[in-house]
């Protein structure tokens, strides 16, 4: 079977039966959840005489950009939501194709819910990638508007976004373009903006992997009620 068949009968198998995770691990008392990555601080207090360390776990900060149908928008407006983030560019040969089509499939396997995720693709040639032509991306692809923004903006911001926001040269390894970002990564934000999982948008394996993890972070909404059914 082909990479391509692979990815789709993973994702068509996958991604109904998250429901039935739900209860087998629910049964089991606990679910391995995606991890968190990076941390902004420790912070220690005591408590009951123990001194006990919180982490604060790194969230992506707010950003604004312009999107496809010429509207500035804004990831604060995206509370709540599972984002997932590439970065891309209209007029890229290779490996960017496959990216978006990649990313459509993952967009069409959460059509039913299409109001807890959320995708982004942020261009790294803005000079070039106007609206115009980010819109006429997007309808080659017959991407779904309402859940996947195409963003334009300042490249300085949005170059330091990808760097100090998303890591991006230490999750490729130190090994990026500072002059021209060419990454195929695909990032997975929680509700927090926190990163919890990057994938290689390329690979049918890794994407399965990321269907799965969003499905897992749709139960994350309920962890302070049943804390005990989750591993970190």
């Amino acid at each position: 079977m082909s990479k391509k068949g692979l990815f789709g009968l993973l994702l068509a198998v996958g991604v109904p039966v998250i429901s039935y995770y739900i209860v087998k691990f629910t049964s089991e008392g606990s679910v391995d959840m995606p991890r968190h990555y990076f941390f902004d601080t420790v912070i220690e207090k005591t408590e009951k005489g123990k001194l006990v360390k919180d982490t604060v776990w790194h969230k992506v900060a707010n950003f604004t950009f312009t999107n496809q149908l010429n509207k500035s928008v804004s990831v604060d407006s995206l509370k709540g939501k599972i984002l997932v983030v590439d970065y891309f560019f209209t007029r890229c040969p290779n490996p960017c194709p496959t990216l978006t089509r990649n990313m459509k499939k993952m967009q069409d396997a959460f059509l039913k819910n299409d109001s807890l995720v959320h995708f982004i693709s942020l261009t790294v040639d803005p000079s070039r990638d106007s609206v115009e032509a980010l819109k006429r991306y997007a309808d080659k692809y017959k991407v779904r508007h309402n859940n996947w923004w195409f963003l334009t903006g300042d490249k300085q911001t949005i170059y330091k976004l990808a760097y100090d926001e998303f890591k991006a040269a230490t999750i490729d390894g130190g090994e990026v373009d500072t002059a021209f970002l060419h990454t195929n990564k695909f990032y997975l934000l929680d509700r927090d903006r926190v990163i919890r999982g990057w994938y290689d948008g390329t690979d049918s394996i890794a994407m399965a992997k990321l269907a799965k993890d969003i499905g897992l972070l749709f139960l994350e909404k309920d962890k302070k009620k049943k804390r005990n059914l989750f591993r970190k």
